[in-house]
């Protein structure tokens, strides 16, 4: 009986050390924030193994471009920096009915935000958030071109890409244009799972008419934030 147990536990050892050896290769390649989302992962979906319990999730909404960075033009020559910023206040404004979570916003007025700097990930790293959510406007040559896509990189964030995709087509009505992966700065160097919503085409005049409408902005912000509640399993 005691070698029996001896034989277990040297193989429970053994396997856990291949457990982290495999860890520390994977990640070696791409440093600490690789290594931050593999546990992550291995904590869950939504990492709730790791969040104190008591206190609230924090996520950070980034309304895109902002100051002289216009972003896309509409097509009525309104800026998606001023949709982006419409659409995350409200954002804001339904999340203070959840206790459970906290939001934090990139920027709260139209202010200019270096790429260069990488400040929007900065400040979700240095804030230690929970889910990082990038708000955008697309644009296309082709005023036809129309839809909701949502992007990730690192392959942890797929699910929650997956779900904020669902959410943001239900809320918007536009065609559901899926997820894709790609390595913009603003998701690439997150350390928590972050997704980039394309919410809808502005130089698309039937969509842009809507997405510049209190109406549509809200019910697409309660459907970022019924996506936010599910990643997360609060509801």
């Amino acid at each position: 009986m005691r070698k029996s147990v001896l034989i277990v536990t040297c193989l429970l050892s053994v396997a856990l050390i291949v457990l982290l050896y495999g860890i520390r290769s994977a990640g070696s390649s791409r440093g600490s924030i690789d290594l931050n989302h593999r546990m992550i992962s291995f904590l869950g979906q939504n990492g709730a193994a790791s969040h104190p319990p008591g206190t609230p999730y924090k996520v950070v909404i980034d309304p895109g471009h902002g100051g002289k960075d216009r972003g896309a033009t509409g097509a009525s020559g309104n800026f998606e920096k001023d949709f982006t910023l419409r659409l995350a206040l409200k954002v804001e404004e339904l999340a203070k009915k959840e206790t459970e979570i906290e939001v934090h916003l990139t920027r709260t007025d139209d202010r200019f935000i270096s790429s260069a700097d990488r400040e929007r990930p900065k400040l979700a790293n240095d804030l230690g958030a929970d889910l990082f959510i990038s708000i955008h406007g697309n644009t296309y040559e082709d005023a036809s071109v129309s839809g909701t896509e949502t992007y990730y990189y690192h392959d942890d964030s797929l699910p929650l890409a997956e779900i904020m995709q669902k959410h943001v087509v239900q809320g918007s009505g536009f065609r559901d244009r899926g997820v894709k992966k790609e390595n913009y700065f603003v998701v690439k160097d997150t350390e928590m799972p972050a997704v980039l919503i394309e919410t809808g085409y502005l130089t698309n005049p039937q969509e842009e008419a809507q997405m510049l409408g209190d109406e549509a902005q809200y019910r697409i912000a309660g459907s970022i934030l019924d996506g936010i509640k599910e990643y997360l399993q609060l509801d």
